[in-house]
């Protein structure tokens, strides 16, 4: 019996060796990827199933901005010579904050518009410039002028405001001051906005209810011993930032048109460029400023920018003679900054890195606001900005156009 029962023990310990044998293995633990059996070692290597390393495909080039039908023609960057490698850089450093305070930036080549980018707002968000806008100024007097309705840059210009006579600090030398010498920024009146003592001092005016009695009003200024008198300064003149002077030449436009001066703004240049949207800032009268404030959309500013560039026309329209771009954009009067000249209220100096800096003429804003054309480059370019007042906001938005606009039209 003993025997059977060894015998009965062996066969029942083998049946469950087998049954264990086919049973299927449980699964493993939740979470817990199982280790892969090791291969036979009579087995031929195994092929690596481990996914190719990816490598970064380059961006895409840009597109064009959208036709909004405003009048602009659109094109991809690239396509004018633009690079989009150089421009998506720029766009990298406004996002990581290198250049806070910009808004936007608006570049137009060869006549088309092919590049928008908005850090805040958009395309029809108006923007304040603040004195980038005296430059309109500048082209209404050259309208003006072109139409025979003002005599010229040498016309009188206090003699358009015979009705404000008699007027304070009477001097012979304020009656020949010019229409050339408003648009200079040199006239012989005592309004420097860049020294807060003086009398002319913008700030001063807009406080006062008659703006054109504060100008007429003025002192002949003096020279200190450290300011070159014009006789001994480049062009013959002495430049001295004034405001109420461009104030004065948006009613002098008034007084010879004999409508008003947004009027004939609106009709003889913004209505040509199809600029539709926009917003004056007004003196206590309502009379429109003209000395800074017209808010203006990128792209239409980017308009004003190509004016200048194709000599006075706009998509085959003429607006204002060749002869008025080539004499407002011609230096008239040395500013006391290293390559700085001005013309008829448009700013003149070079842009890009040393040694390959390329000229260029524009509009200039406080906080940075800029729209410059670079004749060499067929080039425009709007920066707008909100750096009102903050130290270094010029030199920021400098920066941006040299190091990455410029650039990115290097040949």
């Amino acid at each position: 019996m003993a025997g059977l029962a060894n015998v009965l023990t062996l066969v029942a310990v083998g049946a469950l060796a087998v049954a264990c044998a086919a049973a299927p293995a449980p699964p493993p633990p939740a979470n817990v990827i199982p280790s892969p059996s090791p291969p036979l070692a009579s087995a031929a290597p195994m092929a690596s199933t481990a996914p190719p390393v990816a490598h970064a495909e380059p961006a895409p080039p840009l597109g064009a901005p959208d036709d909004t039908h405003d009048g602009w023609s659109t094109t991809a960057p690239d396509a004018v010579g633009l690079s989009s490698v150089r421009l998506r850089a720029m766009e990298a450093a406004l996002r990581a904050g290198d250049f806070k305070g910009i808004t936007s930036v608006v570049i137009a080549r060869r006549g088309k518009l092919a590049y928008e980018t908005y850090a805040a707002g958009d395309a029809t968000t108006l923007r304040n410039t603040r004195s980038a806008t005296k430059s309109i100024a500048s082209i209404l007097v050259g309208i003006a002028i072109d139409r025979k309705l003002l005599p010229g840059v040498s016309a009188p210009a206090l003699a358009f405001f015979r009705d404000k006579r008699p007027w304070k600090n009477a001097d012979p030398r304020k009656d020949k001051i010019t229409v050339e010498d408003f648009l200079t920024m040199s006239s012989v009146l005592e309004c420097d906005d860049m020294n807060e003592f003086s009398q002319g001092h913008e700030e001063r005016m807009y406080v006062t209810e008659d703006w054109l009695r504060f100008l007429v009003d003025l002192p002949v200024r003096g020279y200190a011993p450290w300011v070159k008198k014009p006789a001994d300064s480049p062009h013959g003149r002495t430049f001295e930032y004034c405001t109420a002077g461009v104030f004065a030449l948006g009613q002098i436009v008034a007084r010879a048109t004999k409508i008003p001066v947004d009027d004939f703004a609106q009709a003889s240049l913004f209505a040509p460029l199809g600029i539709t949207s926009l917003k004056w800032q007004r003196a206590p009268g309502g009379l429109a400023q003209t000395g800074g404030g017209l808010e203006l959309r990128s792209r239409d500013l980017a308009k004003l920018g190509q004016l200048y560039a194709a000599r006075g026309s706009w998509n085959a329209t003429r607006v204002v003679s060749e002869a008025w771009v080539g004499a407002s954009t011609a230096p008239h009067v040395s500013v006391d900054e290293p390559e700085q000249d001005y013309g008829y209220l448009w700013w003149l100096r070079p842009f890009g890195k040393e040694g390959a800096k390329v000229p260029a003429f524009y509009m200039s804003g406080n906080g940075g606001n800029k729209v410059a054309v670079f004749p060499s480059l067929d080039l425009v370019v709007v920066v707008t900005s909100v750096n009102y007042n903050k130290p270094g906001a010029h030199a920021l938005s400098e920066k941006l156009i040299s190091e990455y606009v410029v650039a990115a039209a290097a040949p």
